[in-house]
């Protein structure tokens, strides 16, 4: 990947831990975001920035960016602030990212540049749940911890009302998305760089 701001070898030994391998253990989730997100074709999915500038300083490649925005949606980390603070001081994310640190205006401009990619991510990588097994196909509804013998029309869910309820839930996080992408136009004065 030349041109490209590039991260550590996470082979390569320093002090603590020895390795960034020793951070996330074989079984933890962020290897798979790392292993999806690397078999993506990301020009073909419409991805801005896969093939690096001649000129000006190295970017971050859409991949690294990518991981970290799929990471903050499956542990319900939106802001782009957030993200930035998190890749500097979370261990998964630290071997996620290979100890690059983006800025949070490189994560929003990310977001807002690649949204309808990053939505057809999502989409592939729910359908690698569901043929993984991590997601069923039977669909589970429960409406509070207390269960009392009332079948009233809030109360049920029939397979129409859970379709809808998804759609809704789909709508909801594109609108999300696209709230994000406003509020970080409008975001507060950027911070001293110390």
């Amino acid at each position: 990947m030349k041109r490209f701001v590039e991260g550590a070898d996470r082979g390569q030994s320093t002090f603590l831990p020895e390795c960034l391998d020793d951070w996330a253990d074989e079984n933890n989730p962020v290897r798979v975001i790392d292993a999806f997100v690397d078999a993506l074709d990301l020009a073909g999915l419409g991805f801005e920035g896969v093939q690096p500038a001649v000129t000006g300083r190295p970017s971050y490649h859409p991949s690294v960016l990518l991981k970290l925005y799929i990471y903050g949606y499956l542990n319900r980390v939106q802001s782009s602030r957030r993200l930035e603070r998190e890749a500097g001081r979370n261990l998964e994310v630290i071997w996620l990212l290979g100890r690059l640190v983006p800025d949070d205006k490189v994560i929003a401009d990310f977001r807002k540049d690649n949204g309808p990619a990053i939505r057809k991510v999502c989409a592939r990588f729910v359908e690698l749940c569901r043929k993984l097994g991590l997601l069923t196909k039977a669909s589970v509804a429960i409406d509070g911890s207390k269960f009392k013998a009332v079948n009233d029309r809030d109360k049920n869910f029939t397979r129409n009302k859970l379709d809808r309820r998804r759609k809704q839930l789909e709508e909801s996080v594109a609108s999300s998305t696209q709230q994000t992408g406003k509020n970080q136009a409008k975001r507060w004065p950027p911070r001293p760089r110390i």
